[in-house]
Formats: structure tokens, C-alpha cells, sequence
């Protein structure tokens, strides 16, 4: 994206997230992902989003899958900005905010990425609401200063946290999810609050979890003990009725000539036209390379009657179901 940076970095045409490789329940081969991230970064897809927690059979099998990567690929660390989510508990998944748990964070992720990568930016995956928030980011910036970091990032934070944390500490980042079924990081004034901050919005599941794909039409089309099918938008009784929504996507991808996944992704970066200063990032995962080429395909840009007729759309249709199950959801914008 022309003008985007993170950390004085120019990131490409759009980010690449890593979760694509991490929630699903079987391993991607490391030859098939090997290529998958390659293919992304030679295509200008050059930020990487992880997690210290993610993984299909133990924590850190996605450190460990960026590890492996840039032990290979030495060439390509430096064109890569690499992301990494952390401040959780790793048993419960619980926001841990306190100073010696987000240095422990940190100090695992190091571990586990064994000096392939530098850890360019490291952001709590939520926010701990029993510790300030300028605890956390004091501690995160005393790591700042100590080089084992390169910046500080939010993830599914809310306007006021935002202006808090950023008091204390430039913020390279905000990541939320975004996306034609996700659009509350609008309408609680996070993008208009990132982009009068000058902080880039990492927009994460911005294809809605491949629901907006048009790929997926049952819930036996996702797979035996995917994640998604734990989230309440994917349940037995929402799913038919959140099927409305992707059936007016692919019916306007199709009179615009391009796929449904190509659409959603336009209307994301439509936003930075909508909203002055905005600069956003979509991080759609993918594991094959026919995903890739289809996700960072040039396709022409919305135009700003098929945004309006778009948002039409939205304002009629009501998403059924919470982004995720009612313990998850608990933790978002804090």
C-alpha cells in the first residue's frame, strides 16, 4: 500500500497474516507454506501477523513455523515487518498484562524464533482490565529501549485505551477485526481514532473467516474440529441466515467481474478514502497459492457508487451471532 509504514517500514499492496496456518486442525506442510509466504512477500504482501498462542497441537508451532522459514529463507527477514501476539496466559488463554508477564511473553517468543527474525512488533492480544493499561505499555516500552523489540502494537482495543497507551508510547499498530460482517471498529470510532493518530489499522479476518469467500456454504464445508465452528456466527442456527450476506456479495462480485473474496477486501481499503489520514492493512491468511494469487490479484477499485450500494446492503442486513462465543467476547475492545 503506497504510503503505508510500520515502524518506518513501507508495507506492501496489502498485509499477509500468518493465522491462516494456525487455526485450521491439520499442518500445513512446511513446503506448501514455505511457498505460500514467498509468494506473498515477492507480491508486496510484506507484514506477517502471529501469535505466541497459536498452534494446532501445542502452543508456539507458529514461532516455530516463522523460524523455520527465516532459517531458509535468511533473504527474507529483512523485507518482512513480523508481528507477534502475546500477553495471554498460554493455559487459559486469559489477558495477562502484568510488567513480568509481558516480558515473559516476549522473552518466549524470542525464544522460540531462536534469532531468524528480529521480533519487529509485539502487541498483547487483548487488553488486561485488571492492570492499567500504561503499566503494560511501560513495560513493553522499557523493552523498546532494551532492543528486544522493534515497537508496540493494541489488538481489540477501544478509543479511550488507545489514546491511553499512545500517551505512553508511540503505537506502530492497531489490529481489529474488519471486515463486511465485522464493522464495529467503525462504528466505535477506532479507525477515525487510529487515523487522527496517525496509528495503521491492521485489519485481521477481513475475509470474515473465509465466510465471505463464497466457498463455504454449510458448516460441513469448514471441517471437523475447525475452530470457526465454535464461534456463534458459524453456529447451526446462524449460519443459513448469515448465508443472505454472501449471497449479495458474490451477486455484486460478479456484476463487477471479480470474486467475492476480491470484493470484501476492496471495500476494506475503500475505507482509506472514506476516512481521512486512515491507512489500513487487510491480513487475510491462506494456505495454498491459488489463495494468494486471488487475494493480491490487481482488481479494479471500488468506486464510490458500488461503496454506497454496498453499504445499502449492510444498513438492511443483521449479522447474526457475536464474532466469537460469549467467554471470548468478554475480552474485545478493552
Amino acid at each position: 500500500m503506497p504510503g503505508t509504514q510500520i515502524l518506518g517500514v513501507p508495507i506492501g499492496s496489502m498485509g499477509f497474516g500468518l493465522m491462516g496456518f494456525t487455526w485450521r486442525p491439520k499442518i500445513t506442510p512446511d513446503d506448501q507454506a514455505f511457498a505460500v509466504m514467498k509468494r506473498a512477500v515477492d507480491l508486496g504482501a510484506t507484514f506477517f501477523n502471529g501469535g505466541e498462542f497459536y498452534g494446532s497441537v501445542e502452543p508456539t508451532l507458529n514461532l516455530d513455523l516463522i523460524n523455520r522459514f527465516f532459517t531458509k529463507y535468511p533473504e527474507y527477514a529483512d523485507k518482512v515487518v513480523l508481528s507477534i501476539k502475546g500477553g495471554v496466559d498460554l493455559k487459559t488463554l486469559s489477558p495477562d498484562g502484568r510488567p513480568e508477564a509481558v516480558r515473559a511473553s516476549v522473552n518466549n517468543v524470542l525464544k522460540h524464533l531462536g534469532g531468524a527474525k528480529k521480533l519487529d512488533v509485539f502487541e498483547c492480544a487483548r487488553v488486561d482490565k485488571n492492570v492499567p493499561i500504561e503499566t503494560t505499555i511501560s513495560a513493553l516500552a522499557e523493552m523498546v529501549k532494551e532492543g528486544l523489540i522493534g515497537g508496540i502494537s493494541l489488538s481489540e482495543v477501544g478509543v479511550e485505551s488507545i489514546k491511553r497507551a499512545a500517551n505512553v508510547h508511540p503505537i506502530a499498530a492497531v489490529e481489529v477485526e474488519y471486515s463486511l460482517w465485522s464493522l464495529e471498529a467503525y462504528e466505535l470510532g477506532v479507525l477515525k481514532t487510529c487515523a487522527e493518530l496517525g496509528i495503521p489499522v491492521v485489519a485481521y479476518a477481513p475475509l470474515g473467516r473465509g465466510f465471505l469467500t463464497g466457498q463455504i456454504r454449510s458448516r460441513a464445508d469448514i471441517g471437523q474440529g475447525d475452530f470457526r465452528l465454535y464461534l456463534d456466527r458459524f453456529s447451526q442456527e446462524n449460519f443459513p441466515l448469515n448465508l443472505q450476506l454472501v449471497d449479495e456479495v458474490v451477486k455484486l462480485a460478479e456484476k463487477k467481474g471479480i470474486k467475492p473474496s476480491q470484493l470484501a477486501l476492496s471495500w476494506v481499503k475503500k475505507h482509506e478514502e472514506i476516512i481521512p489520514g486512515l491507512s489500513i492493512i487487510p491480513i487475510p491468511g491462506a494456505t495454498t497459492l491459488d489463495r494468494i494469487e486471488e487475494n493480491y490479484a490487481s482488481v479494479p477499485a471500488l468506486t464510490d457508487e458500488e461503496f454506497a450500494e454496498i453499504g445499502e446492503i449492510l444498513k438492511k442486513f443483521e449479522v447474526r451471532g457475536g464474532r466469537y462465543n460469549t467467554h471470548a467476547s468478554a475480552h474485545l475492545w478493552g
